[in-house]
């Protein structure tokens, strides 16, 4: 593990105490639970921005579904071009 993990360890362990001032756990809930739940909320907002970026490039189609959330699919469209994308990436 290297220093930058352990900081962020530390950084997501103090913030989640100070949001959740009467918070107590073990280690093994800590790590289930409240790691988790920060390591979720990065990746969510990592997620987030990738569809985005996606979605600019017209390889996935963004919509408003009738429940008001935002759904997103293949651009059926682009096919090739996303197969192109994906044999880029590996």
């Amino acid at each position: 593990m290297c220093v930058a993990d352990r900081s962020d360890i530390a950084h997501d362990v103090l913030s989640y105490m100070l949001e959740n001032a009467a918070a107590q756990d073990t280690l093994e809930g800590i790590v289930e639970w409240w790691l988790l739940e920060k390591k979720i909320q990065h990746n969510t907002a990592e997620v987030k921005s990738v569809l985005d970026e996606l979605s600019a490039k017209n390889l996935i189609v963004e919509f408003k579904a009738p429940d008001s959330r935002i759904r997103y699919r293949i651009n059926r469209d682009q096919k090739t071009e996303i197969a192109a994308f994906l044999k880029r990436e590996e």
